[in-house]
């Protein structure tokens, strides 16, 4: 089976880091994660990004940086990571779908949140790459 690429966006703003709360399905519903989603066939992963953002937040977007790795979720799916910044004039980000409640976490909030299994490695490289100061976990 081809391994499918799920993107994450490491949204950051003013040394914080955005993460969407699940309302669905019912299984990840309360859990936290970084927003993103599936790239569809044909599509590169940074328009698969920005299309995910403008879809889950209503925010304009600019990919940035791969952040290296990737992480298994349930197969055939892999998730990567990509930094990305709100394009000047973008509306604030809100949950529109998939996603009850967001909160803009600053270093030493990143673990006051439940995220997803599957994300906390991931959220751990993000914060290692951009050379934020990590709070306890």
């Amino acid at each position: 089976m081809t391994e499918r690429i799920v993107v994450g966006a490491a949204l950051v703003d003013r040394g914080r880091l955005l993460a969407a709360r699940r309302s669905a399905p019912a299984e990840l519903a309360g859990r936290w994660e970084l927003p993103g989603g599936k790239v569809e066939p044909g599509e590169t992963p940074e328009a698969a990004l920005v299309r995910e953002l403008r879809e889950e937040l209503g925010v304009a977007a600019e990919p940035g940086e791969r952040i290296p790795g990737q992480w298994p979720l349930r197969v055939p799916f892999v998730l990567q990571v990509w930094t990305a910044r709100l394009r000047p004039g973008s509306a604030a980000p809100a949950p529109l779908e998939d996603h009850d409640e967001l909160r803009w976490l600053t270093p030493a909030q990143v673990w006051d949140v439940p995220w997803l299994d599957q994300d906390v490695p991931a959220v751990e490289r993000v914060l290692a790459h951009l050379g934020l100061e990590v709070g306890p976990r």
